[in-house]
């Protein structure tokens, strides 16, 4: 593979903590409907939960047969009481109201940290919930009207890497949407990461005029305010689109494989013209990784 292209710069990550829970059900429809719902707002900017779909499996790969989806849930920082909270949105409003579905605890990981589901989750029952032993797990049964929704009794809380990222500097707008189909695809190939923004159209950064409303746009990078900006802007010649891919991942490995599997897959797509990456200097991840190196 020809790297001339690509940038030699860094990209900043941080630890973080997160969940990873396998969904299952009777078709591959409602799956994929539970697995991108339930991850479908990346918030762990704004202090909440955020998520990513790791892959799918076929019936011959889950504790009952059925169809699955590996997803991630993930919250910066180490308040494990709001992540509980967070997360019960979405596998309550997401997942549980989703026809036969299932949860199953998917870490592989040794941690003795977990979050108990029945406060969260399992009183969605009302008080006529009840406990099973059923797939070689402990399952809480919520008796619901299309019946019944199944989740298991406790969820692993993992440590794992969180912001790692590149750019796939773009002439033409099909080369932002061909691309990103090439590289979500190609990280999901990658057990372990996920990519939670999918192809992400906005770039930001740490600082911002508006702080109630969190991280605002990466001006610098603005195509359409190159000419306000004049030589303050940092978006290179001939480049009309810079799409961001933002990988979380359970290690520093599984990242390292995602990014390159991703950059691998739009490098050659006609109408890239660069790769690059986003970073602040460290302001806003505390581990720093170049982009070159990750490729090697």
């Amino acid at each position: 593979m020809n790297y001339d292209k690509v940038e030699d710069t860094f990209f900043e990550a941080f630890e973080g903590k997160y969940v990873r829970a396998l969904i299952t059900g009777p078709t591959e429809k409602i799956v994929k409907r539970a697995a991108y719902d339930s991850t479908s707002t990346p918030s762990a900017v704004i202090g909440r939960v955020e998520g990513g779909v790791e892959g799918f499996l076929d019936k011959n790969e889950t504790p009952d047969g059925r169809f699955g989806a590996v997803v991630q849930y993930w919250l910066g920082g180490d308040d494990k009481e709001k992540f509980a909270f967070e997360l019960s949105y979405r596998l309550r409003q997401d997942v549980l109201v989703k026809p036969f579905t299932r949860i199953f605890d998917y870490s592989d990981s040794e941690s003795d940290d977990y979050i108990e589901m029945m406060d969260i989750v399992g009183h969605c029952g009302d008080g006529w919930e009840w406990i099973v032993e059923e797939y070689g797990r402990k399952m809480i049964n919520v008796p619901i009207a299309v019946p019944d929704f199944q989740i298991e009794e406790k969820f692993k809380i993992n440590d794992g890497i969180m912001g790692g990222n590149f750019w796939y500097l773009c002439e033409t707008p099909e080369a932002v949407l061909t691309a990103g189909d090439a590289v979500i695809d190609a990280i999901m190939e990658v057990g372990g990461a996920t990519a939670p923004f999918d192809v992400c159209s906005a770039a930001s950064k740490p600082e911002t005029n508006y702080p109630e409303i969190g991280p605002t746009t990466n001006h610098y990078y603005c195509p359409s305010l190159k000419e306000r900006l004049a030589d303050e802007s940092k978006v290179p010649e001939n480049v009309n689109y810079i799409p961001e891919i933002v990988i979380n991942a359970t290690d520093v490995d599984s990242m390292f494989k995602a990014i390159k599997a991703g950059i691998d897959a739009a490098i050659d797509v006609e109408g890239v013209i660069g790769i690059s990456a986003g970073n602040f200097d460290g302001k806003l991840g505390d581990k720093i990784y170049n982009l070159l190196d990750v490729l090697k």
